[in-house]
């Protein structure tokens, strides 16, 4: 696969794991996170991947009202840029030391149903969809065949396209029989997720190995996470796919400096980029290669 002329950059603005401990500037109420993503969009991004905070705690939040802000404020100043909203959270199993069977403080797991509960009220562009069941540190992210094929479901129904989130190898696989089934269509929008300690390890061999692994014609993005993040964003490049930075990822943009900012980190992707000889997408152009409508959709009223 020859490397694309054009690139889609991606801003994952604010995540679920990363703390204000880490970074004291992470955007967590939804003011905050629709001006890092409007600035990221300045700096090149096309895509903002949204997660959203509860703004009194900066903990993960799942609230509509929370999506609902971020998304009306992003539109009121830019109608086109492509918003992508998480669906993962709700995935994580934390076992009790006594009796794992019994859940612990620290688990989230949710009806399927109720983590995509968001996305047919408002009706982002893209949302994100994990397959990943793995390790996570001490605890465990559960995404059974099931459960996603009941997420898929809701997916569909709200015509929203989704990007398949791809963790490891037998996550490709699971992807394959999707789409044999006929549960997602391709070609397919995926990102590789590299770095998370079980999963795929970053290097140059795991870019190329999964990506070999896709399904044909799919729309990849690989990405790191932490130190990861810029060198598996370049191998990404290399190897015909596109690039994922933000603050949900690293929160340094070089050794030992903090990011000022989401939109830092997009123009530092963009410099890389066009180092390596391509140019950066722009919105209309990562809509075309998507295949999104060239304007975002009306904002849904809430039920």
């Amino acid at each position: 696969m020859a490397m694309h002329t054009k690139i889609i950059i991606t801003c994952a603005v604010t995540g679920n794991l990363t703390t204000r401990e880490q970074h004291p500037g992470l955007p967590c109420s939804p003011k905050e996170i629709a001006e890092s993503a409007l600035e990221a969009a300045k700096a090149g991004a096309s895509i903002a991947h949204i997660h959203v905070r509860d703004p009194e705690t900066g903990k993960p939040s799942m609230a509509l009202d929370h999506y609902r802000e971020v998304m009306e404020r992003i539109r009121e100043k830019d109608e086109n840029l492509i918003l992508n909203l998480t669906t993962g959270p709700g995935g994580r199993f934390v076992p009790s030391p006594e009796n794992p069977r019994i859940a612990a403080p620290g688990t989230t797991l949710l009806p399927p149903e109720d983590r995509v509960a968001h996305l047919t009220p408002l009706k982002p562009d893209i949302c994100t969809l994990d397959l990943n069941t793995m390790n996570s540190g001490k605890e465990v992210v559960i995404n059974t065949p099931p459960n996603v094929r009941r997420m898929i479901k809701v997916i569909n129904e709200a015509g929203i396209k989704p990007e398949i989130e791809l963790f490891d190898t037998g996550d490709i696989a699971f992807c394959h029989d999707l789409i044999k089934e006929g549960s997602i269509a391709s070609p397919i929008m995926c990102s590789l997720v590299m770095g998370v300690k079980y999963g795929f390890q970053p290097s140059p061999e795991t870019v190329i190995y999964a990506r070999n692994l896709l399904p044909k014609g799919s729309l990849f993005t690989g990405f790191g996470v932490g130190r990861h993040s810029f060198p598996m964003a370049a191998q990404s490049v290399l190897a015909g796919g596109h690039v994922r930075v933000g603050l949900e990822d690293a929160v340094y943009i070089d050794r030992g400096v903090l990011a000022p900012s989401n939109a830092a980190l997009v123009e530092k992707a963009r410099r890389m980029i066009e180092d390596l000889g391509a140019s950066v997408a722009t919105t209309e152009e990562a809509r075309q290669l998507i295949g999104l409508p060239e304007r975002a959709r009306d904002l849904g009223q809430a039920t």
